[in-house]
């Protein structure tokens, strides 16, 4: 009698803007050994190519196109790390057509042998729902306001911290209320503020969230 082939361990971690989940994603790729995608990456990288063509961000079949020709070499240009890519993003996440034609992309990373990490808005409702580690991740808006400040300060970006908050409210107002896969939590997700967190505190916390998850699973999965 041949044994079941096992699934793949997938960790799906949503949140909104500057929450910490990019962070928190990475460090668990780490410490799992698991490859990580960004999956809002995908959506910038959308964004700036309709830019760049001189097309509108609006236009749902301009940014259905380059969806449906994005390759894993375009999300290491940095161009896709800036406030403008952010904003791009969001305004193409909300075109149903952009989110179909990135849905496989995402979901052949989350099969691969082993397993995968996912960091984005909708993995565990949507890409992944059936996954067994899922996790919420969120702050307050004025503190994620303050770290997404700081990190574009650091990249060169002349902004006021003012500003940045009103790109966060703006943007989980889009992301929350779009009628495409919006953001929520998935309803056996675990949610991790880290509004008064550190960075160290909330990688650990996220580990441990995940390593329980991982107990379950292999329990579920023995013989």
């Amino acid at each position: 009698m041949s044994v079941p082939e096992k699934p793949p361990f997938v960790v799906a971690v949503d949140g909104p803007a500057a929450s910490g989940k990019g962070t928190i994603a990475t460090g668990l790729g780490k410490a799992f050994d698991l490859p990580v995608l960004d999956t809002g990456l995908l959506y910038r990288c959308v964004g700036v190519v309709v830019l760049r063509a001189g097309e509108s961000l609006d236009d749902p079949d301009a940014a259905a196109s380059a969806a449906a020709l994005l390759t894993a070499d375009q999300l290491d240009d940095p161009e896709l790390r800036t406030r403008a890519a952010g904003e791009a993003a969001s305004r193409v996440a909300v075109h149903p057509k952009v989110r179909d034609a990135l849905l496989d992309f995402q979901r052949t990373f989350a099969r691969q042998e082993g397993g995968a990490v996912l960091d984005g808005r909708d993995i565990g409702t949507v890409i992944a729902p059936d996954a067994p580690a899922k996790l919420f991740v969120t702050a307050a808006p004025k503190v994620r306001a303050e770290r997404r400040w700081k990190q574009l300060q650091a990249q060169g970006e002349a902004v006021s911290l003012e500003d940045v908050l009103a790109d966060i409210r703006r943007r989980d107002e889009r992301d929350g209320g779009r009628d495409a896969a919006p953001m929520r939590p998935a309803a056996d997700a675990v949610l991790l503020d880290t509004s008064e967190m550190t960075i160290d505190h909330a990688a650990d916390a996220a580990r441990r969230i995940v390593e329980a998850a991982r107990a379950r699973w292999n329990t579920s999965n023995e013989g």
